[in-house]
């Protein structure tokens, strides 16, 4: 999977069956972030000084990373806030459709009150979801350093804890483990300096006025 799909399904909690509303209401901000930490390790962004810009190369493959690459700005570098937030909403059905595509969840057409119409999204395999959810959180829990590379690991653990995403931490352990996640933070702001806080003060934004854009 990519990492925007992976970001998608770490919002899932199995103990639920379910995608929690709480849990989703920065998602769409997640997935924009993931495709701009792909770019990052690809090389086709530019972070210096905190602000981004797009950089020259062959498109990515992947159709999502490849229109937020698209979104970013050649010339001066702007900041991240824009590039994470303005399009929030359109980033969850690419990566739910790819999910879905590949056999990980299965979308069906309800109507809520027998009248309005919304996509129930399932997980096929809660196993998978469980096995990604112990991956991101096995390296704080025992302590280990920070990933010496922008890993997919780091930027989903980094991301989880930005989101409160309850699935992966709960406040006990953002607590508890505060000393190992701002070291995590950390790593991850000298590979991608800005993007992190951005994504806390869109996600912030977006709770405050009860953001998210589906199940």
């Amino acid at each position: 999977m990519t990492l925007n799909q992976k970001l998608y399904l770490l919002c899932y909690s199995v103990p639920k069956g379910k995608f929690p509303l709480d849990d989703i209401q920065g998602r769409g901000q997640t997935l924009r972030a993931g495709a701009l930490t792909e770019l990052a390790r690809t090389g086709l962004l530019d972070a210096t000084g905190g602000k981004v810009k797009r950089l020259s190369g062959t498109p990515p493959q992947d159709p999502f990373v490849a229109a937020v690459w698209q979104d970013l700005p050649e010339k001066a570098p702007r900041g991240w806030l824009k590039f994470l937030h303005d399009k929030a909403h359109t980033a969850e059905t690419p990566v739910r459709d790819q999910l879905a595509d590949a056999g990980h969840v299965k979308v069906s057409r309800e109507k809520k009150l027998g009248v309005i119409p919304f996509d129930r999204i399932s997980v096929v395999d809660p196993d998978t979801v469980l096995a990604l959810q112990d991956q991101v959180r096995s390296g704080v829990l025992q302590g280990h350093a920070p990933a010496e590379t922008l890993s997919d690991e780091l930027a989903m653990a980094v991301f989880a804890v930005e989101l409160e995403l309850s699935p992966v931490w709960s406040k006990e352990e953002r607590r508890t483990y505060k000393e190992e996640l701002t070291a995590h933070a950390a790593r991850f702001d000298e590979f991608v300096p800005g993007l992190r806080a951005a994504l806390r003060d869109s996600y912030l934004a977006s709770r405050a006025v009860g953001g998210g854009w589906s199940a």
